[in-house]
């Protein structure tokens, strides 16, 4: 006889309700067979999402966000199960492609995505102003907020905390307490949230030994110091419990995250407290699959992969571990290198580093801010250090960076992976703004690469050679050699001689502009082509020689057009042309090549931009 299938596209919050704990468990299998089948030819957050399949569900059962409930995603990574529960089963087909489902909440998916989320640790404050506006307006409900422990590694978790205690308002905080952010967690909450692990038995301890305190007040003996001992030992073990509280926030927890009764009871218990409430659930990242499971880093952010065997596709060689390589050559002749990253040793390709260098290797969690003032010591205390994450990630210490290490010229070495367009994570992730809010910091410099050797070059400079702060910008994939891999800090290089027009490229698009112009020259237009590896400072003199030749101009980078490279250019060269960028939008996730084509950026639409330029006047 087949097994009943309950997983469809329109369950509701009433068909959860009606449900009992074994069609709750069968649900929450055929969820995980579905995300598992799906992500294997998609790509995704696989593990995430595995580890919260029980806790979604039952937030769904319990609470209705469609009528009077909120639900708030901190990141947003672990959205899946949420959405497969809101009606967007089959949007899965084309997860994070071109034109199809995001991975992240997206507002215009849904009305229970609030939020355009992709950034942690913002839930806290997100689910204080929903929370505040419903009170205002005296409405009912509740605002949830899914945050991971490893997002109470950054203080905005804390600021939102400070403004949420004491207060009536209804708040439920969801603890997501899995030991893992991307990395490994790190830090003093860590250590915390471990203690409380081994501690399950706190509450009902801590009752017991109240009571026999109680048998033995005013007696002053030695039991009765001993016993408040003990008491004062349990408090200690429930840290976050304390913290929480005193804050005036209920403490719930921790609760097993995979158990339906557990969950149920301490979640309607949640709701009928009066104010802010804070439950701690214990979940396993990559839950039911054994390969995400033991390898949850792996499969946090996933290419697609083989669903026996756990095997992924991905690129051999890229940026990334280029860098990393290279920053371990350069670190095992100096030992002033240190590497101060915020919770993404893997991503931006430093395990090898942490694992040759542990001492020197610093993991601050996710915290750009700290991390950035945190390497302005480390460069005044007479260390080299180089700060790596993503280039959308570092918008967040922008003022950190300005401030602590920029004005006060220090020697900081940045290092933003996954510039440009690295596509299917969506407009949280893409990494096209950096040379706008990099570029425009006195006394930074800001490097762009061409190719794995000229990344080499660069870093060797900026970390051997450069006086002063300095930024390099990378993208996410495989080498992109072209034969220039020359590299003098603040010197522009003439790649190609031409007559007609001449082209300037920032390092990471001198491939696709190199393949451009020589498909121009077949149609009769003689292109220069010079490569600008440092974009700021810009050589302006060797691209004023070359347009007094050609009289016209095309800047191609992969950043936004506003404050970018041909912004800068365009003001101190007279020449007619114009800027190929993005627009100043926030562009969705797809596929790389799929958006390069959409605005224009990749070899043919910067082949169309040369012809038609060329063909104009050479009046400048």
């Amino acid at each position: 006889m087949e097994k009943r299938k309950i997983l469809n596209e329109n369950l509701t919050h009433a068909d959860l309700k009606d449900l009992d704990f074994e069609g709750l468990t069968m649900l929450s299998s055929e969820i995980r067979d579905f995300l598992i089948g799906g992500v294997s030819k998609t790509g995704g957050h696989l593990a995430s999402n595995l580890g919260v399949v029980e806790l979604t569900v039952m937030l769904h059962r319990c609470f209705d966000f469609k009528k009077d409930d909120r639900i708030i995603f901190d990141v947003g990574h672990q959205c899946y199960v949420h959405k497969i529960l809101t009606g967007r089963m089959s949007g899965f087909e084309s997860l994070r492609k071109t034109g199809g489902m995001s991975g992240f909440p997206r507002r215009e998916e849904s009305e229970t995505d609030l939020f355009d989320t992709g950034h942690s640790g913002t839930s806290l404050s997100l689910a204080d102003g929903i929370a505040t506006a419903k009170m205002l307006k005296g409405e009912e409900g509740t605002s949830v907020a899914l945050i991971g422990d490893g997002a109470f590694t950054g203080g905005l978790c804390y600021e939102a905390l400070n403004n949420i205690g004491n207060t009536k308002k209804n708040i439920l905080i969801i603890l997501n307490d899995n030991g893992m952010s991307i990395s490994k967690n790190v830090g003093a909450m860590s250590n915390l949230l471990t203690k409380v692990r081994a501690s399950r038995g706190y509450n009902k301890a801590k009752a017991e030994v109240k009571d026999v305190l109680g048998l033995f007040k005013g007696v002053g003996s030695a039991m009765e110091r001993g016993l408040r001992h003990i008491k004062n030992g349990l408090k200690g073990a429930m840290v976050p419990s304390v913290f929480a509280e005193s804050l005036g926030i209920t403490y719930l927890g921790p609760v097993d995250g995979h158990d339906f009764k557990q969950l149920e009871y301490y979640i309607n218990s949640a709701k009928n407290i009066e104010g802010p409430v804070m439950l701690h659930v214990k979940t396993v990242k990559g839950k039911g699959y054994s390969h995400a499971e033991g390898e949850p880093s792996k499969f946090h952010g996933v290419s697609h992969f083989e669903v026996d065997n756990g095997t992924t596709h991905s690129i051999k060689a890229d940026f990334s571990g280029s860098f990393g390589m290279d920053l371990c050559l350069l670190a095992s002749k100096n030992e002033r290198i240190v590497t101060v990253c915020p919770a993404m040793t893997k991503g931006c390709g430093l395990s090898g580093f942490a694992e040759c260098y542990p001492e020197r290797f610093f993991d601050c969690g996710i915290a750009e801010e700290h991390a950035v003032t945190f390497a302005a010591g480390l460069a005044r205390g007479g260390f080299i250090p180089v700060v790596a994450t993503y280039s959308t990630f570092m918008q967040r210490a922008y003022d950190e960076i300005w401030h602590d290490v920029a004005m006060n010229n220090l020697h900081v070495v940045f290092c933003l992976d996954r510039a440009g367009l690295p596509g299917t994570d969506g407009k949280t992730h893409q990494g096209i703004y950096d040379l706008s809010y990099m570029g425009n910091i006195p006394g930074l410099a800001v490097l762009s690469p061409s190719s794995f050797s000229e990344l080499s070059k660069m870093l060797s400079y900026a970390v051997e050679e450069h006086e002063g702060p300095i930024a390099i910008r990378y993208p996410k994939g495989k080498d992109r050699e072209c034969g220039f891999s020359d590299f003098t800090f603040g010197k522009a290089m003439l790649c190609k001689e031409g007559t007609d027009i001449t082209v300037v490229s920032e390092g990471i698009m001198l491939k696709d502009v190199l393949i451009a112009a020589a498909e121009a020259e077949k149609e009769g237009v003689s292109v220069e082509v010079i490569k600008l590896s440092t974009v700021s400072p810009i050589d302006f003199e060797t691209i004023k020689k070359s347009t007094a030749k050609t009289g016209k101009l095309i800047t191609v980078e992969a950043n936004t057009e506003r404050g970018g490279m041909g912004e800068a250019i365009f003001s101190s060269v007279r020449a007619k042309g114009r800027i190929k960028a993005f627009p100043d939008i926030f562009i969705e996730h797809g596929e790389t090549d799929d958006l390069l084509k959409m605005y224009e950026m990749d070899k043919e639409g910067i082949k169309k931009a040369i012809i038609e330029e060329a063909g104009g006047s050479n009046e400048a």
